[in-house]
């Protein structure tokens, strides 16, 4: 690619390309934004998130064109401190943090964003999950401490929001690779039933219902009932389940699951929420590996900005957008990982095929880290 970055096309990865243009330095073009659409250019939660990283970095420049089809922009320092942003409704919080993990660690000083929004909606991660998900991930990589928190403040279901989360993370000057290799067998689940605006006993039937499929299997099972009331419960009524599975050593697999928004198709039984919610925790458990499909991105992205060093980690089989993700990391920091695919054995009940990713790392380091 000549020095100018990298340009591309369409409003597809939206998120990977500015993240991993922030960290790599380098300059990115990505053009005909839905330009064949009647509204054609950025969406507005698209927007907000240029805005969040705007304000998490020094001297970023951003264009954009007159109908928002063509977005150009020059990464500039990773700030952090303190950091507050309303967050689009249209999109979920989850959507904003996902990308926050993977900036949060290399900034100048250590970041503590107070995020407000939509917390859960069935499109992207909830808050629940992130925390009980890719936080363990990143301690695995040697990031945590005291600082390293993900606290839910108020909970807001779609589409009115009015949740409230706040991140802290403090910086690191390099990331440690690491051979993640053996997940070990699953010995407990954890979960969060929460309900906001609706009966309390809602948390309560779905417990019961996801109890009955995950019995079967294993008896160390606790879900927690998290019922906000007043100010902390947001402006829209709904419930959601978040199931997370340990394994014997120490990773962490999570499905979830959350109520139709008010006022955008059939109301869901709390009782089918459970159940199905169970069941998407057993499609993850059968998929397997040491990391779950939703943080499989982030885990390749830590290996990547690792010490010059092998990194290993086992997944299951690779999601649509970690396939782009891994074409990103080739095109920003030029690192191409080795894919193994190793199939289980047919009497080890292993579940399904899973891969093997190795890389040696860029030897990324945090040159924005301020010197005490």
């Amino acid at each position: 690619m000549a020095s100018h970055g990298l340009t591309y096309d369409g409003c597809n990865f939206f998120r990977q390309r500015l993240v991993l243009s922030t960290l790599s330095g380098k300059r990115v073009k990505i053009s005909n934004i839905r330009s064949k659409e009647d509204n054609p250019g950025l969406r507005d939660f698209e927007a907000s998130f240029i805005r969040l990283l705007d304000k998490v970095t020094n001297g970023s420049r951003i264009e954009i064109n007159q109908t928002g089809s063509v977005l150009f922009y020059q990464p500039g320092l990773l700030q952090g401190g303190s950091v507050e942003h309303d967050c689009n409704t249209q999109r979920s919080i989850g959507y904003y943090l996902e990308a926050l993990l993977m900036l949060a660690p290399f900034m100048k000083t250590s970041l503590k964003a107070t995020l407000r929004g939509v917390t859960n909606d069935p499109i992207d991660p909830t808050v629940d999950v992130l925390k009980s998900t890719a936080l363990p991930l990143m301690k695995k990589f040697g990031i945590d401490g005291e600082g390293f928190d993900l606290k839910v403040v108020k909970r807001g279901m779609a589409p009115g929001g009015g949740g409230e989360v706040v991140f802290t993370c403090p910086v690191r000057r390099t990331i440690r690779p690491v051979q993640l290799m053996d997940p070990g067998k699953i010995k407990r689940i954890r979960g969060v039933a929460y309900s906001v605006r609706v009966s309390p006993q809602m948390a309560n039937r779905i417990v019961e219902s996801a109890r009955g499929v995950l019995n079967q299997f294993i008896p160390d099972i606790y879900i927690y009932t998290d019922h906000m009331k007043g100010a902390n419960s947001g402006k829209s009524p709904g419930f959601g389940l978040t199931l997370v599975a340990e394994t014997l050593n120490g990773f962490f697999l999570s499905a979830e699951m959350s109520s139709t928004p008010q006022g955008q198709g059939d109301p869901m039984l709390p009782e089918d929420l459970g159940r199905n919610c169970a069941k998407l925790l057993l499609e993850e458990v059968h998929r397997g590996g040491c990391v779950d499909s939703s943080n499989q991105s982030l885990a390749l992205l830590l290996m990547t900005l690792g010490q010059q060093d092998v990194s290993k980690v086992l997944l299951g089989p690779l999601s649509p957008y970690t396939i782009e993700f891994l074409r990103h990391i080739r095109d920003f920091f030029q690192i191409m990982f080795k894919v193994e695919v190793r199939k289980p054995l047919e009497d080890e009940r292993k579940g399904g095929d899973k891969v093997l990713m190795t890389c040696v790392g860029v030897g990324y380091s945090n040159i924005n880290k301020s010197l005490k």
